[in-house]
């Protein structure tokens, strides 16, 4: 395993002095998003020969692309298509949708002439609010075969670049839990070039214990986010997990947190993705609210790299 970053932390630097802040920490990788509001990458210009200059300064920082990602524009695949979406892009729902999948196609295109194998992303969801079956039922049911006919088609193309997809499950998306997750790769047919970010945080906010989410889907994990999850116990009480507001109100009862500083033993997660097989990279997202950017990843830094388990297992030996 290995430690690395998610770029996102670091927009306030140029994309070189970026990769220095990163390769100076001691982070071996660096997982790039390419939607169109990123100030590093223009995946336009990187399609049409930039992607030379990327690779060159990534390797001359001595990084590698654990990843892209294309979060944003894949929220549009599924919507919701209103005001929400609009600062991604406008325009109606046909042509949020027709942009969400021509942008997500590309970022496959690029990961292939990068030789990154793998991009994350979101692919957004109709009504996250019908895991609640009010007024409707059915209504989660209802969204999946949309789902199907917007992300097999993406998937297809994935798979002619030599790409795979991997989900990253969250409260504003189809998949949100392990029943959603199953339930996504049930309705694509187990495609092959389907898998998973697993992101820890974010499955606690949706209310599940993510060791559980490695024990059975581990072998669909192809990229993990090292992000950490507090329940703020003197205030989730009055407000819940899944509160309004601000990310930085006090008064918060969920906060992400930099891994160490919340309420995961990591020691357990990189136990069970051991076990089930991963052996790839482990990108810091910090989206914590009280640490500031630079502190927080040497931090996360010095916390995870004394945990990570950097050889194979041995036969036993007892």
């Amino acid at each position: 395993m290995k430690l690395g970053v998610c770029a996102q932390v670091l927009y306030h630097e140029p994309f070189e002095e970026a990769l220095a802040t990163a390769a100076g920490l001691g982070f071996e990788a660096i997982e790039l998003p390419v939607d169109a509001r990123n100030p590093f990458i223009d995946l336009e210009d990187a399609l049409s020969g930039d992607w030379r200059r990327i690779a060159r300064a990534v390797r001359d920082a001595g990084l590698t692309i654990s990843a892209l990602s294309n979060h944003q524009e894949g929220q549009l695949l599924l919507g919701p298509h209103g005001v929400d979406t609009d600062s991604i892009h406008t325009g109606d729902a046909d042509e949020k949708i027709r942009y969400a999948t021509r942008r997500l196609e590309e970022t496959a295109m690029l990961a292939e002439r990068l030789e990154v194998g793998v991009v994350c992303g979101f692919t957004g969801c109709e009504d996250s609010s019908r895991w609640f079956p009010w007024p409707i039922e059915d209504g989660y049911e209802r969204m999946g075969e949309t789902f199907r006919g917007r992300l097999v088609p993406v998937l297809d193309v994935f798979a002619r670049h030599g790409v795979r997809f991997a989900l990253e499950c969250h409260p504003r998306q189809f998949a949100y839990n392990l029943e959603t997750a199953r339930l996504a790769l049930e309705l694509v047919g187990g495609h092959p070039a389907l898998g998973f970010n697993f992101d820890p945080a974010n499955l606690v906010l949706a209310g599940m214990n993510p060791v559980l989410f490695v024990a059975e889907l581990g072998d669909r994990i192809l990229h993990v986010h090292a992000k950490d999850a507090e329940r703020v116990e003197h205030q989730v009480d009055r407000s819940g997990l899944l509160a309004h507001g601000r990310w930085d109100r006090r008064d918060r009862g969920f906060r992400f947190r930099i891994p160490g500083w919340g309420d995961l033993n990591w020691k357990h997660v990189i136990s069970e993705l051991r076990q089930a097989g991963y052996d790839g990279v482990l990108a810091v997202e910090h989206e914590d609210p009280i640490i500031g950017r630079v502190e927080g990843l040497q931090k996360s830094y010095e916390f995870l790299s004394p945990l990570l388990l950097r050889e194979p297992a041995a036969p036993q030996w007892w």
